[in-house]
């Protein structure tokens, strides 16, 4: 499935929405290969497998947000404009999701989708390593770079004045 769909595409296709990494029921929809209407259907059909917390249901104006984010051909900006209901999964609800499709390729892509979602935690993870490592050098360092500068100033007032900081003589008639 990497092949058919790499987990670059799957990332671009992951929104932070209400403070969680969700994707779109029409994202979804393309990736199965079914329509959204099908898909919708069947998770109306097992409500209680999907708490508020692994999918919810957009607002207008969250709707409104993710047309102006999303880059791609005006029809499907405006069928996300213009839909009725935009669903938005979590991880969890993605999880639970495929319990309920059962094809091949639904497999492989809750496969490719589950590796995008542990990718990305992977990079914010490493983001934060490395923000830390920069904050603790930031702190044990700019006490030194402070004392490192008044030494420098006062190597170069004891060293006086060089060869090109004395004033030259001009050339010239001088009136």
């Amino acid at each position: 499935m990497n092949e058919l769909m790499p987990i670059e595409r799957i990332e671009n296709k992951i929104y932070l929405i209400r403070g969680q990494k969700v994707m779109l029921d029409r994202d979804l929809a393309e990736f199965y290969g079914v329509e959204t209407s099908v898909l919708n259907q069947a998770v109306k059909r097992n409500k209680e497998r999907f708490p508020e917390d692994f999918m919810f249901s957009l607002t207008r104006q969250e709707i409104a947000n993710i047309s102006q984010i999303v880059i791609c051909s005006p029809g499907v900006i405006d069928r996300i404009k213009h839909a009725k209901n935009v669903n938005a999964f979590t991880e969890q609800g993605l999880a639970m999701l495929s319990g309920l499709l059962h094809s091949r390729r639904a497999i492989k892509v809750n496969i490719a989708i589950m590796r995008a979602f542990t990718r990305l935690r992977q990079i914010l993870s490493s983001h934060k390593e490395l923000a830390r490592k920069v904050e603790w050098l930031e702190k044990r360092y700019s006490k030194h770079e402070i004392e490192i500068t008044v030494v420098f100033k006062l190597l170069k007032k004891l060293m006086g004045p060089s060869d090109d900081e004395k004033p030259k003589r001009k050339i010239g008639f001088i009136q």
